[in-house]
């Protein structure tokens, strides 16, 4: 049988959802886990019309990393007490940047929120979820926006 040691919460601190900290603080306590409560910061390359003054970049990208420490310390603060847990913020492609950190720690398990888009959204911005689930090679529990835990 298959054991649960190591979950990657991956959540969106813009809109986190309070359901996907319980889903993965319960699973954690019920198998005696550990949780890395994962945020990824969008590289601005991933936006090609998106223009910063060169030399800016890596300053507009830090303080948003740093406003996301701040976030990230309250949310874990609030959700995950009684659970074994840290954090890891990077910056990059969301959906490569969770799959790296899944393999690179050997995760049991990946639990994470779904944005529910649908039709041409969908489409143009894709699912970070979906290229997840796809991909990895753990299983990935996913967690609905109206999901109450």
């Amino acid at each position: 049988m298959a054991e649960i040691k190591k979950i990657i919460c991956s959540v969106d601190l813009s809109d986190p959802l309070p359901s996907v900290a319980k889903y993965a603080t319960l699973l954690a306590k019920s198998a005696g886990a550990s949780v890395i409560v994962s945020y990824v910061v969008p590289s601005l390359s991933l936006f090609p019309g998106f223009q910063v003054v060169p030399g800016r970049v890596e300053n507009f990208i830090s303080k948003i990393q740093e406003g996301a420490k701040e976030t990230m310390d309250a949310y874990i603060a609030e959700h995950f007490q009684g659970v074994d847990v840290r954090d890891e913020i990077a910056v990059g492609d969301v959906a490569e940047e969770i799959l790296a950190l899944a393999d690179r720690e050997k995760a049991d398990v990946i639990v994470m929120g779904t944005r529910g888009r649908k039709g041409l959204n969908a489409v143009l911005f894709g699912s970070v979820a979906a290229k997840v689930v796809k991909k990895a090679e753990c299983p990935v529990m996913t967690i609905h926006p109206s999901e109450q835990a």
